[in-house]
């Protein structure tokens, strides 16, 4: 089966103050299909920027070269800017690291979360419905409450989870989630991964995944690419780091909690009966 995004040799680079650029993703290549693909890394190794070029959120000034960057045999370098948005907002979706910045302050949840539906067609009454049962999927409790909520009313937790609502409410073909789950606590966190392995499996979602955090990407997702440096230093089966040989991903394995040691619980995946502590 082809993949859904092939990646090949993606370089994004700024301009830095005394002209000259600076690459902070240097040479990216990888595929993703219906499955869950970890990238992890330290602040600054470009596992962001990677994530923002492939839908196109870089800032108009960075430089974007890649020899090939196709999402379902579409060329996302050759289509015009229009056709990016309408692949962006029904089949190719980003969830940002901070919510403070995505939502429209002048707009409520509800107004955001229905318009989103009524540009793709859905009736008010439906949409209304449908961002309802979104919100409720990721353990909003009151959403008729939040629904009527400017922004700047919810907390650093609640918007990330409306964030994770209104881009799962089209359910793409292929979501990037960024730090989804950085902003919350350890029993939320497992139940924003319940809805997203569920996508993943009843509607053939592919799923992006970027983290700092290796025990979390390495429980959830199927295989794990590691970045340093705008480089990638090794790619690996999730449930084969343990033989990873870079330096660098075994330095992030030793530093994950040992056992009688973790801060907090390590999520698990029983692809019978469910996520659990």
């Amino acid at each position: 089966m082809n993949p859904l995004l092939t990646v090949d040799d993606l370089r994004v680079a700024f301009r830095g103050d005394g002209g000259a650029l600076i690459e902070a993703v240097r040479g990216v290549s990888f595929s993703v299909g219906r499955e869950r693909l970890g990238i992890v890394g330290e602040s600054g190794s470009g596992k962001s920027q990677t994530g923002r070029a492939i839908l196109g959120l870089t800032p108009p000034h960075a430089r974007i070269s890649a020899g090939k960057l196709q999402f379902d045999g579409i060329d996302l370098l050759a289509i015009s800017p229009r056709q990016r948005r309408e692949l962006r907002g029904n089949r190719l979706a980003m969830i940002l690291q901070d919510p403070k910045y995505s939502l429209n302050p002048v707009m409520t949840v509800g107004a955001q979360m229905v318009e989103t539906l009524r540009s793709r067609g859905t009736g008010r009454t439906a949409a209304r419905a449908l961002a309802l049962d979104m919100l409720s999927a990721v353990q909003i409790r009151n959403p008729e409450r939040v629904l009527k909520l400017y922004p700047h009313e919810i907390s650093g937790g609640m918007g990330q989870r409306v964030m994770i609502a209104m881009m799962l409410i089209c359910k793409p073909d292929l979501l990037i989630a960024d730090e989804p789950t950085s902003a919350l606590d350890v029993t939320v966190q497992l139940e924003v991964l319940e809805v997203l392995d569920q996508l993943v499996r009843d509607h053939g979602m592919g799923l992006i995944f970027i983290s700092h955090d290796l025990r979390l990407v390495s429980s959830f997702c199927d295989r794990v690419i590691v970045m340093y440096r705008g480089r990638i230093v090794e790619e690996l089966a999730a449930g084969a780091l343990h033989q990873a040989t870079h330096p660098y991903t075994r330095g992030l394995l030793s530093c994950m909690p040992r056992i009688g040691e973790q801060s907090r619980p390590l999520p698990v995946l029983d692809r019978d009966a469910g996520w659990a502590l």
